[in-house]
């Protein structure tokens, strides 16, 4: 088992958006010692390792609150679960290709400095 604190040290988050994770129903499983403190277990890590992917790709809090419900629902849930990871995967993936997109215009741009600042350089170089 391990403390609030262990887990902050391993995941990098802060005790508070652990604390907040679990008030809001993201961590299923979450124990307590007999003075009331959180005793996370490997489940317990792998479950915040997931939601804080969910949550860094974008997924709404209400939805992961969603997918929790449906997780204890039990195994009757297994295809509404993979549907909503299938949905996310589908935003996820335009997400990625909007911002291959701008990034191929951010380079475009860069290559014409590029081409500006040679062509500086060279009428310099002429003087």
């Amino acid at each position: 088992m391990m403390t609030i604190k262990e887990v902050t040290e391993i995941t990098g988050l802060a005790a508070s958006t652990l604390r907040y994770y679990e008030k809001e129903g993201l961590l299923p499983h979450v124990k307590r010692d007999g003075g009331g403190k959180r005793l996370y277990d490997e489940e317990d890590l792998s479950w915040v390792q997931f939601v804080t992917a969910l949550r860094a790709t974008g997924m709404p809090v209400v939805q992961i609150q969603k997918y929790v419900y449906l997780y204890k629902e039990g195994d009757d849930t297994i295809a509404e679960r993979k549907s909503m990871m299938l949905e996310h995967k589908k935003d996820i993936e335009r997400s990625m290709k909007e911002l291959y997109l701008n990034l191929d215009k951010i380079n475009y741009k860069l290559a014409l400095y590029e081409v500006m600042e040679t062509q500086i350089h060279r009428q310099e170089l002429k003087f």
